[in-house]
């Protein structure tokens, strides 16, 4: 059912998390402004050394969950109920990540700063697309119930 607009907001919402996993969320800086590690949802990488670093994979798995959920989401328009269900689990874990990856940030920052790159802010995108596709089916489960009255 894509013609239905909260099916166009799944949509997106899902290719935007697709683009979040895929590229980075911003640098860590030192003291003196210069970058020296850029962080991923999976790894983060120090730029001296070109090492990787596995600590951030609960970003990446967050992300994923959400992003897959959101996608499958799609597909259960003739279960509103269940729809409506899924899309709060899929908002509640992208608010999880944003909890997550502050708390990651704050760990790792150390005597330095970290400036957050324009893709750190697609799940916020996601979480407002995800609200919207969450209002569109709740006025259609509205409307079906209405229709179920006057029966």
């Amino acid at each position: 059912m894509i013609q239905r607009i909260q099916s166009l907001y799944l949509l997106v919402s899902a290719i935007l998390g697709v683009v979040c996993l895929s590229m980075p969320l911003g640098q860590f800086l030192t003291a003196h402004s210069e970058p020296y590690a850029c962080l991923y949802n999976l790894w983060s990488k120090n730029l001296e050394t070109g090492s990787h670093n596995f600590a951030p994979w609960a970003l990446f798995a967050l992300l994923l969950i959400a992003t897959s959920l959101t996608f499958l989401d799609i597909f259960l328009y003739k279960h509103r109920a269940l729809q409506m269900r899924v899309l709060t689990l899929c908002m509640i874990l992208l608010v999880g990540y944003y909890a997550y990856l502050a708390f990651f940030v704050y760990m790792h920052m150390g005597e330095g700063s970290f400036t957050p790159s324009v893709t750190a802010a697609l799940p916020f995108v996601c979480i407002v697309l995800d609200y919207l596709a969450f209002r569109g089916i709740l006025k259609d489960e509205m409307l079906v119930r209405s229709l179920d009255r006057l029966r």
